[in-house]
């Protein structure tokens, strides 16, 4: 059963499954080796004195987080039964690559793309643990539809110009936890008495 933690361990699964990618060929050759790292609003702030990001490197950056529409209405049937919330989510990423160049920025956005179309169901061993996962859970990575302008409308939020970046959204990811108290019986509801 997925805990709180499955949306920091979502990210964790990814930025592990990026860099095992990113060292075998190391990507790009000639500059040393990518690293993938999540990172937060403020570590976009280059001026920092002690720099989240490292170059040559790819960021992840988590930026937005939805309910998931289509499991919404579904998983709260389960939990009327179940007695446990399930809370279906859509986390939303930017994947921005950073190296001395544009040859190298390049090459590091093209294979971390070819990566997550690889692999692009984490299930089993390619979630990490800290998210409590069940044995049949699973998170689909796949490409957002946005418009570079709302990309664009994003970096201006933050301390650094646009950078090239590739969205991408993981679905769904769930967050389940115990009722405080059992949902009481369909009789109970419909007449507000309790059975006999």
């Amino acid at each position: 059963m997925a805990n709180f933690n499955s949306i920091a361990a979502t990210g964790m699964s990814i930025e592990r499954l990026l860099n095992k990618a990113f060292s075998e060929p190391p990507v790009p050759v000639n500059s040393g080796t990518t690293k993938a790292f999540l990172i937060r609003t403020e570590d976009f702030d280059q001026a920092s004195n002690t720099p989240t990001i490292t170059r040559p490197g790819l960021s992840i950056f988590l930026y937005r987080v939805d309910f998931n529409k289509a499991m919404r209405a579904a998983w709260s049937g389960v939990s009327y039964h179940d007695g446990v919330s399930h809370l279906p989510l859509d986390l939303h990423f930017l994947l921005t690559p950073w190296a001395n160049n544009a040859e190298d920025e390049h090459a590091i956005l093209g294979a971390a793309m070819q990566c997550l179309d690889s692999f692009p169901i984490l299930s089993g061993p390619l979630l990490h643990q800290k998210g409590g996962w069940a044995a049949n859970e699973a998170v689909q990575l796949v490409m957002e539809e946005i418009s570079t302008e709302a990309v664009m409308r994003t970096f201006d939020s933050l301390a650094c110009d646009y950078r090239i970046s590739v969205p991408y959204i993981a679905r769904v990811v769930r967050l389940d936890s115990r009722l405080a108290s059992p949902p009481p019986p369909v009789t109970t509801l419909i007449t507000g008495k309790e059975p006999a």
